[in-house]
Parts: structure tokens; C-alpha cells; sequence
């Protein structure tokens, strides 16, 4: 009787894990001991931290697509149909065409999504670069701006976590290069005590922003955005008033999550080391999905897939899971239009920015083109 790996969402974690996942278990797969599926709800992979350089007019829709199925191992079943039930105690996923899979193993990667809704009037007098549509928006406010008050606004939980850092970084160099740096008025704001989640990245933050003339303003929790009077209020009682908001909309996790009672907001209470979802012996979660106090990146995406594989492949083949995850993330961060900086670090290792450098933005520009090989299992 054959075993079956069903991996929900067909984003970066999950199409890792599947390619890898084959190249590991050919033998199986070949002799038709183990089925892996990939269930997906779009037919495109998309390469979601390409958007912030879609903002400033230097990546184009097409360079961040790719087809899915051309993505995959050949050995690899794609469903193109989303999933809207995942049945932890029948082992099964639910498909909305209507079919049924069972399965011995699912990994779950169905990711997290921005949620404007979340803050009344964001999503009328708001913008953000987190989608393609919004993205396009934001791109064409930036380019008819002359001038005034530019307000960072950033809900919580939120994926990718140093791109608010990233875009003010970016934005301030490009007013520069245009000339209009001294008729903008740029106000950060984040929701503790300090610029970053991270205390070392703060630091760095905190160092860098008056050189750059950036406001700040932090125990700052969106409450809601008034478009007429262009004003965004904190639940703390601050309101700040705007020519263009700029905002991190709050995400959550996919419905289906909810839907199936497997966690709040989308996102599935996950063991930090083996990544397996709480009181579960076979699900596994991977990147956004998880409910993990690690960054929502590509990154941790990536490093989570290469132990999760490892311990499918040994549970399947000797009925053991010795891998452990150690919280590892890499990320790097723009620190303008031509220089860049680094963090990495993990459970027990804080990060560290190193100095900018034009050589580690090249790093990053040359990565967002090799990013492909990625999901392919390759690099």
C-alpha cells in the first residue's frame, strides 16, 4: 500500500518541500510506494518580495511569475483547485471541485495574506505594496507626489518584517534622486516600544533614521484611518495627519485554516523544533502558516522545508523524526537604492546588521533573479 504526502499551498515553502521531498524519496516514488500531491489555488507561482522593486518601477510583473507546474518535479501531482476543509481526524483534504484526498502526511503551507479590512478606512484611505493590484496603485501615487506628509502605518502580525524598513530606506533615497527629498515630510511608525520587532535591527534603525531625516513614532497601533480628513489614529490616542498613508495592513492566515478549527486567524499553533502542528503526529507547518514568534519570510520558509523533509523521509522510511528545527532566518534589508545590509540569527543567536554596502545590494539583486531555483529544490 502506497504512502501519500499531501502539501497544502503552492507557494515557496511548499513547492520546496515537494521537489525536494522527490529528488529524496525517488526510489518510492518510482516504485509507486509514495504519492506526493500539492494542492494550490493558482496556477502561478508568484515571487512575493520582487513587489517592493515593482514599487519603484524596477521589476515588471512578468520577471515574478512563473507556472506552478513547470515548478514541480514531474513526479509530483498539482491540484489546481484550493482547499477548503482539512479533516484532522479522517486525514483528509477537502478540494472545492469536490474531491477528497487522503493522505498519511500533509504539510500545510497555505501562507498568510493582508487584511486592510481589519482597520476601517484603511482600505479607502490607505495604500501598500503587499499585492500586485495595490501595488501598481501605490506605484502611481509615488509617481505624481510633489510633495508633503508621508505616514508609515503597520498592523500586526505581517509578513516579511523588515520590508517597512526596506521601503523608507528606498523611498528616501529615491525622493532624493529626484529632488524633492526637502518637500517630504517622512513619519515611521511602529507598534512597540521601539522602530523594529527585533531589538538589534532598532538599534540600527535608531541610528540610521536622523541621518536620514526620517520621523518616528512608535507604541503606534492603527485604530482607524479617517480618507476624508486624511488622518490615521492609534489606539494609544495619537492621530497623525497625511497627504499619502502608507501602510502594512495587518495579515492573517487562509480561511481554510479557520474553517477547518485548526487555528486562529489562519495561523496553526506549530512546535518550535519539529514543526509539527500541536498535539498532531502528522501535520506539518511550514513558514507564514505557522503560528512561530520567528519572521514570516521566504527565508524562514526555506530553512523549515530542508528539516521537514528530512524528517518525512525518515518517518516514511524507518518510523523517526530526528530533526529539529533551530529558528534559523536570513533576510536581507535595502538600506536605499544602491546599498543593502544583512541580518541572520536564530533561536539562540541575535542578529546582527552588518555596515551597508553596495556589494550586498548587488547580493540581493542577483538573488531576486536565481530566486527560481529556489522552489525547485536547487539552490
Amino acid at each position: 500500500m502506497s504512502k501519500r504526502v499531501v502539501i497544502v499551498g503552492g507557494g515557496v515553502g511548499g513547492t520546496i518541500i515537494a521537489n525536494l521531498l522527490a529528488k529524496k524519496m525517488r526510489h518510492e516514488l518510482k516504485k509507486g510506494e509514495l504519492v506526493i500531491d500539492v494542492v494550490s489555488d493558482k496556477p502561478e507561482h508568484f515571487y512575493q518580495p520582487g513587489l517592493l522593486y515593482m514599487l519603484f518601477g524596477l521589476k515588471h510583473h512578468d520577471e515574478l511569475v512563473r507556472d506552478e507546474r513547470n515548478l514541480l518535479d514531474p513526479m509530483v501531482e498539482l491540484h489546481l483547485h484550493p482547499a477548503v476543509k482539512i479533516d484532522k481526524d479522517k486525514n483528509e483534504v477537502h478540494l472545492k471541485n469536490g474531491v477528497v484526498i487522503k493522505y498519511d502526511i500533509v504539510v500545510i503551507a497555505t501562507g498568510s495574506r493582508p487584511t486592510p479590512e481589519m482597520i476601517p478606512g484603511l482600505r479607502e484611505g490607505g495604500h501598500w505594496f503587499y499585492e500586485v493590484d495595490a501595488c501598481l496603485k501605490l506605484r502611481h501615487e509615488l509617481m505624481t507626489f510633489k510633495g508633503g506628509k508621508i505616514v508609515l502605518a503597520i498592523g500586526l502580525p505581517h509578513k516579511c518584517p523588515v520590508a517597512p524598513l526596506e521601503v523608507t530606506y528606498m523611498l528616501d533615497d529615491w525622493f532624493r534622486q529626484r529632488g524633492i527629498r526637502d518637500k517630504v515630510e517622512y513619519t515611521y511608525t511602529y507598534p512597540i516600544g521601539r522602530l523594529h520587532g527585533l531589538e538589534p535591527v532598532a538599534h540600527f534603525a535608531a541610528k540610521t533614521f536622523p541621518k536620514h531625516g526620517i520621523l518616528s513614532e512608535t507604541l503606534f497601533n492603527m485604530k482607524e484611518v479617517d480618507p476624508n480628513k486624511k488622518t490615521v489614529t492609534s489606539l494609544e490616542g495619537v492621530t497623525l495627519k497625511y497627504d499619502l498613508l502608507l501602510t502594512i495592513p495587518p495579515h492573517k492566515g487562509a480561511q481554510v485554516i479557520e474553517d477547518s478549527g485548526l487555528g486562529q486567524n489562519g495561523f496553526i499553533p506549530t512546535d518550535k523544533f519539529t514543526l509539527k502542528m500541536e498535539g498532531s503526529t502528522n501535520i506539518y507547518v511550514v513558514g507564514d502558516t505557522t503560528n512561530l514568534p520567528i519572521s514570516k519570510a521566504g527565508s524562514t520558509a526555506h530553512f523549515e522545508s530542508d528539516i521537514i523533509v528530512e524528517n518525512i523521509a525518515s518517518e516514511l522510511r524507518d518510523g523517526l523524526t530526528p530533526f529539529r528545527y533551530d529558528g534559523k532566518v536570513f533576510c536581507f534589508i535595502e538600506t536605499g537604492m544602491t546599498k543593502a545590509t544583512y541580518i541572520m540569527f536564530d533561536y539562540n543567536n541575535p542578529p546582527n546588521p552588518v555596515a551597508p554596502s553596495a556589494l550586498i545590494h548587488w547580493f540581493k539583486l542577483t538573488y531576486n533573479k536565481v530566486y527560481w531555483l529556489t522552489p525547485m529544490g536547487i539552490l
